[in-house]
């Protein structure tokens, strides 16, 4: 069994990928901290907050750039390992990274708040997000969109965009972007979980190998030449993924389809908890305050 190491250090690391997550990071703290007072009503950055991008932009070279990117050409598994720390891990930390302040900034511009607002109303971020994530799995769409690198990029992004605003309503905290409660978030976690399952379950009971990216020598040759180079791919002489992998293309696909949907319960969890104790919490603190107004009426307002 061959190993990735034939594919070259640019194939397997993608330094220029790097070089632009590293510009980015710069960029976050430069303006975060010393050009912080640039900004109206600007707190000092939290070592949870910086923590948090720092882990954000991480997780992102490791599934984008590192050789688990590669991977994702050979195995359809690994890309939806892939997938699901592009659209349901590292959203949800990106948030939280940045301060309100600077959501606040952001939402100065007009345009981008009115975006903003519509595609993060729930049921439109829902039926976005899930829409576009099982449209891209199509197999026919599918292998057209990794057969361009411009296409594979661009809805890379999209997908990761669209995710941010699915995350938004769960994990935002804005005052004035709050449009769930703690009941109707837990209704929305539920809710994503039904919109994810077909796609997973065509992937899971299919009973044929759905991807040519994976099962057709032609359009396999063709997106590893955009992944490692044409030059790089035609002197290496390969004839399919199965060189890297003893697994068959089927169990391969129906590892991936189980994968994304146990990935998807334990982050959805993971994320329930938190909106558990979130609720619990308020309703301590309102409960308090209740007790301290009957016992004290002055503090009435």
């Amino acid at each position: 069994m061959l190993t990735l190491d034939i594919f070259g250090f640019k194939a397997l690391w993608s330094p220029y990928f790097l070089l632009i997550l590293i510009a980015i990071t710069v960029g976050y703290f430069v303006l975060t901290t010393k050009y912080r007072s640039l900004f109206l009503d600007s707190e000092p950055l939290t070592k949870k907050q910086g923590g948090l991008f720092l882990l954000s932009m991480i997780l992102l070279y490791a599934i984008k750039g590192s050789p688990i990117d590669l991977l994702a050409h050979l195995m359809f598994w690994v890309h939806m390992i892939q997938m699901a720390a592009l659209v349901l891990v590292v959203p949800p930390i990106f948030i939280l990274s940045i301060p309100n302040w600077f959501w606040r900034k952001i939402f100065s511009n007009g345009v981008v708040n009115s975006v903003f607002v519509v595609l993060t109303k729930p049921l439109i971020a829902l039926i976005v997000f899930n829409g576009l994530f099982s449209f891209y799995h199509v197999p026919m769409i599918f292998d057209h969109v990794m057969q361009n690198v411009w296409l594979h990029a661009g809805y890379s992004i999209l997908l990761f965009i669209v995710a941010t605003f699915m995350w938004w309503p769960l994990l935002n905290q804005m005052p004035d972007h709050q449009t769930l409660s703690g009941l109707k978030k837990v209704g929305y976690i539920f809710a994503d979980g039904i919109l994810l399952t077909p796609a997973c379950a065509l992937i899971i009971f299919a009973d044929t190998p759905m991807y040519g990216t994976y099962s057709d020598p032609h359009v396999w040759g063709q997106v590893m030449s955009l992944c490692v180079g044409t030059a790089n791919f035609e002197s290496l002489n390969l004839s399919g993924p199965e060189l890297f992998s003893s697994m068959s293309l089927l169990h391969d696909q129906q590892l991936g389809g189980v994968l994304m949907k146990i990935i998807q319960e334990i982050i959805y969890g993971v994320i329930l908890g938190h909106v558990f104790f979130e609720w619990y919490r308020k309703d301590q603190a309102d409960s308090e305050r209740e007790m301290k107004q009957t016992l004290n009426p002055s503090l009435i307002k």
